[in-house]
C-alpha cells in the first residue's frame, strides 16, 4: 500500500514538473479553446434531421425494393424487404438478389439525399441511421441478424453512403465559410 502511494506521488510530481517546462507551458495555459471551430447545432435540429433522414432512408428502401421486385418479376412483394436477412443467400435465389440490390442502391441513394438535407457530418447521420436500422430489423424479425452476408452487404452499403454523401456535401458546401473542411476531421 505504501508503494502505491509513493508511485502516485512520483507520477504527480513528474506531471507537475513537465508542465513547468517551456515546451509544455502553452498546452496547460492557453490552448484550451475548442479545436473545432464549426457552428454548434442544437439538439432539436439534429433530431429533426435524423427523423427526416430515417424517413427518407425507408422511403427510398421501399421505392427501390418495389422497382427491383418488378424488374426481377417476382410474384409476391412483402413489406419486410428492408428487414429480411433470413433469405437464403445464393446467386440463383432471385429474392436474395433483389434484397441485396435494394440494400446497396438504397444506401448509395441515401448518401446523396443525406448530403442534401444535413449538408455536413453525413457520416454521423449515416452511422446513426444504420444503427437504428439494425435495431429496428432485430425488433421486426424478433432475432438479431447473424448472417455474415447481410452484415457484409450492410457494411459495404454504409461505406458507399458515407463516401458519396460526404464527398457531395464537401463539394457543394466548399464556398460556405462555416463548413468544416477535411483538415478539422
Amino acid at each position: 500500500m505504501a508503494e502505491e502511494v509513493q508511485f502516485s506521488k512520483g507520477i504527480n510530481g513528474l506531471v507537475r514538473r513537465a508542465a513547468e517546462l517551456p515546451l509544455f507551458s502553452n498546452i496547460t495555459s492557453t490552448n484550451h479553446e475548442m479545436a473545432f471551430k464549426g457552428k454548434a447545432v442544437d439538439s432539436k435540429t439534429v433530431l429533426s434531421n435524423l427523423l427526416l433522414c430515417l424517413v427518407m432512408f425507408y422511403s427510398l428502401f421501399y421505392m427501390i425494393g418495389s422497382v427491383c421486385f418488378g424488374a426481377f418479376r417476382l410474384d409476391h412483394f412483402d413489406g419486410l424487404i428492408p428487414f429480411d436477412f433470413k433469405t437464403e443467400p445464393a446467386e440463383s435465389n432471385s429474392k436474395y438478389l433483389v434484397n441485396l440490390l435494394s440494400l446497396e442502391l438504397t444506401y448509395f441513394c441515401s448518401g446523396l439525399c443525406f448530403a442534401a438535407v444535413v449538408r455536413r457530418r453525413v457520416w454521423d447521420y449515416a452511422l446513426t441511421v444504420t444503427l437504428l436500422h439494425v435495431m429496428i430489423t432485430s425488433l421486426v424479425m424478433l432475432e438479431f441478424p447473424t448472417v455474415w452476408q447481410w452484415w457484409l452487404a450492410l457494411g459495404s452499403g454504409l461505406f458507399l453512403m458515407i463516401c458519396n454523401g460526404q464527398l457531395i456535401a464537401y463539394f457543394t458546401c466548399q464556398s460556405d465559410q462555416s463548413y468544416a473542411s477535411f483538415s478539422f476531421y
